[in-house]
């Protein structure tokens, strides 16, 4: 695997946690949307990833992931009796997206570390090219 195969992976291993991280903020951003209905609450979204092979990239030794597509989970959203909110339904109800918060919290401190660690490699790999060079002065 050639220095640029390095640089690669961790770009596309980068991007996929951009990715990841989009979902996130979505969800949070929405978390506290109120509707009158159910099927409008708004549902969280997860990232799909799908492991991207050696043969499938046509590069020896190498693998990585793409965001394949981002999916709705399948939560019912929160349903609470507020008679007199302006989004209430006919019967007093107002719906909540199912956003667990700690959940969420947990995902971007995960996505922002291997964020960072890919940064890390990349800096690795940046010194290590810079010292080889300097060998020869």
């Amino acid at each position: 695997m050639g220095i640029k195969n390095v640089y690669d992976v961790a770009a596309r291993a980068m991007s996929a946690q951009i990715v990841r991280m989009n979902t996130i903020a979505s969800n949070l951003a929405n978390a506290n949307n109120v509707t009158s209905s159910e099927e409008t609450a708004y549902k969280p979204l997860r990232p799909v990833f799908k492991t991207v092979y050696a043969d499938q990239l046509k590069q020896s030794g190498l693998s990585t992931v793409d965001a394949i597509k981002i999916e709705t989970l399948d939560r019912e959203p929160i349903k609470t009796y507020l008679p007199n909110h302006p989004a209430a339904d006919e019967e007093g109800y107002i719906y909540k997206a199912a956003v667990d918060m700690d959940e969420e919290m947990v995902e971007m401190l995960e996505t922002q570390r291997q964020y960072t660690n890919n940064i890390e490699v990349l800096n690795t790999i940046r010194n290590l090219t810079m010292r080889t060079l300097n060998i020869g002065k």
